[in-house]
């Protein structure tokens, strides 16, 4: 009777082992899933650009500076390696299209073209996905992080060497806040 007590009770560690595993590993993975959100939505504001980019191309003569500028970070993007990388080259992008939107506020012409208009729209809705996309890749690391951080995980987490990851943070510059002078 005590060896089938035994072996009852090392199965249920055995099985208890194997389920939390799965929670730590399926956590890891739904952080990979999350961040391919992210990659997927400044992918598809940077595919915007060259359109957005030709489009002002005819009105902003002057302005090659800043279509350079766009057009340069839009690169970075694309070439974006790491995660440290590809967030690096989006504060780049989304700085370029800042000073971009700006200039095109002395076109007026510019601003009524429908063109212009719905690219302008479009980057605007990827701004907002690329928002709910950290914040879902936030979540998902909160949750990975409580699993391996709680009992049993944080048992097979050290035992398989999984360890804490850092959230998605904003650069240092965008916590200042911007100052609008007329």
């Amino acid at each position: 009777m005590g060896s089938i007590i035994t072996v009852v009770i090392f199965a249920l560690v055995i099985i208890g082992g194997i389920s939390t595993y799965n929670s730590v590993k399926t956590a890891r993975v739904n952080i990979d899933a999350q961040y391919g959100q992210i990659e997927n939505q400044i992918q598809r504001r940077a595919d915007l650009i060259p359109n957005l980019v030709n489009t002002v191309k005819g009105y902003m003569k002057y302005e090659e500076k800043v279509l350079t500028e766009v057009t340069a970070a839009r690169a970075q993007v694309a070439g974006a390696k790491s995660p440290e990388e590809m967030a690096a080259a989006d504060t780049a992008l989304s700085g370029a299209l800042g000073r971009l939107i700006a200039v095109a506020e002395n076109y007026p012409e510019l601003k009524a073209d429908a063109h212009f208009t719905e690219l302008m729209r479009e980057i605007s809705g990827s701004e907002n996905r690329i928002a709910v996309a950290r914040k879902d890749y936030n979540d998902a690391i909160r949750n990975y992080n409580v699993t391996i951080g709680t009992f049993p995980g944080n048992i097979v987490a050290g035992l398989l060497g999984y360890t804490e990851v850092a959230p998605f943070a904003a650069d240092e510059p965008a916590h200042a806040v911007p100052q609008v002078v007329f």
